[in-house]
């Protein structure tokens, strides 16, 4: 007889492994499929800079054994200036947080098959179409559900032969991580970033996107930076220079960095995509996590969207199953879920972006000054997308490149 559960989720990272702790809550047969083994779990998926606010660990429950740091605030840099936003989160040892979903989730009832690296749906045609009815897995393994859930991030292999997603090289996202110690949180010369999670907008560094110092505690801290393969990218990056060379130049250049070395064994790569989602779902089955794609395209805070899609895909799956219909139709009501609760200013959101990675180098030192001259919510509302406050940030000198992010959306649309 053919193995039968009520819910397949292929990939146990913050979305998969948080989807399967909520249907195992609500006593729903859940299988995960992880594809690494698990005694090195997860060494080849330890990729996120894993920095994240109290709303994240409170929402979901996480205890504080798995945060390296508690931090104060965030510090958004520009080439010449900084800005200190009083915002409280944590900076968590990934590893020990994704071990920790996958035990809870166990303590639940759900059950975890790792060396299970998923390959293909299985569907079956019905009169809305074609259905995802199971999951093909390392190699000719094959294991049938009600529900799948494809939370495998970037290489999506259900999600993208179903036709749900269309990942574009354009729109991803790559970064490099070290875990650095001997690192001056307090140099005279630049903002205190003890106990903070810095951003660094200056296209020297990472052209198309930022870069980061997140403190760990005493001299340590996760150092790393990410960049978008876009337009911007290639018009301020230099000829030539990959990733790991960026990097290079800024533990050359920064004085904070002079003394650090990088701790053995603990550097993190990663990519994501940054672009509206074509689809969410479809019969039988729905893609949660980076497979969709969910991280917050403005500073790529990935682990309560992550997570949060894997909520709203639990609860689409349990009204499916509690309904006995799978259909489309039904499915359809994630990505509703995901456009209101995971990501309801998508839009606006992917737009800043561009707008803020077309921008030079003395724009985002204006934009340092800007903040200063304003009152302590307009960076939040205007992180948000709030009218009022973006127009407070802008100039009549920025035109020109209002103008030029008008012409490029036309010119993709």
């Amino acid at each position: 007889m053919s193995e039968r559960h009520d819910v397949v989720v292929a990939g146990a990272g913050p979305a998969g492994a948080q989807c399967a702790r909520d249907l195992a809550r609500r006593g729903r047969d859940v299988l995960v499929l992880e594809t690494e083994p698990e005694d090195e779990f997860p060494r080849q998926s330890n990729k996120s800079t894993a920095g994240t606010f109290a709303s994240t660990m409170g929402e979901f429950g996480v205890p504080e054994e798995v945060v390296m740091n508690f931090t104060d605030d965030v510090v958004l840099e520009s080439p010449n200036a900084h800005y200190v936003d009083d915002q409280p989160g944590a900076v968590l040892e990934f590893a020990d947080f994704k071990q920790w979903l996958v035990r809870d989730g166990r303590a639940k009832g759900a059950e975890y098959r790792f060396e299970a690296r998923a390959n293909a749906p299985i569907t079956e045609s019905d009169s809305g179409g074609e259905r995802a009815v199971g999951v093909r897995y390392a190699g000719d393994e094959e294991v049938y559900a009600d529900v799948v859930i494809d939370a495998t991030g970037p290489a999506a292999p259900l999600a993208r032969e179903l036709g749900v997603v269309n990942l574009e090289r354009e729109n991803q996202a790559i970064g490099v991580e070290w875990e650095m110690e001997g690192v001056n949180v307090d140099h005279p010369d630049y903002a205190d970033l003890s106990g903070s999670m810095m951003l660094r907008l200056d296209h020297r560094l990472a052209p198309g996107g930022y870069s980061w110092i997140f403190h760990t505690g005493e001299n340590r801290a996760k150092v790393g930076l990410c960049y978008i393969q876009n337009k911007a990218h290639h018009e301020y990056g230099d000829e030539g220079m990959r990733i790991d060379d960026y990097m290079q130049r800024w533990e050359r250049e920064d004085p904070r960095l002079a003394g650090a070395t990088r701790l053995k064994g603990e550097q993190h790569r990663g990519s994501a995509h940054i672009q509206m989602p074509s689809s969410l779902s479809t019969g039988g089955f729905m893609a949660v996590g980076d497979t969709a794609p969910t991280v917050d395209p403005l500073w790529g805070e990935g682990i309560y969207k992550c997570m949060m899609s894997g909520r709203v895909a639990a609860i689409t799956a349990d009204r499916c199953l509690m309904k006995n219909d799978v259909s489309a139709a039904e499915t359809s009501i994630y990505d509703d879920l995901w456009h209101s609760r995971v990501a309801p200013n998508i839009r606006t959101r992917l737009a800043m972006t561009r707008l803020l990675y077309l921008a030079r180098n003395e724009r985002y030192d204006r934009l340092i000054r800007d903040l200063h001259r304003s009152n302590d919510k307009t960076l939040s509302a205007a992180n948000g997308g709030g009218l009022r406050a973006l127009l407070q940030l802008f100039h009549l000198n920025d035109l020109p490149l209002l103008a030029r992010f008008a012409r490029e959306r036309v010119a993709g649309a």
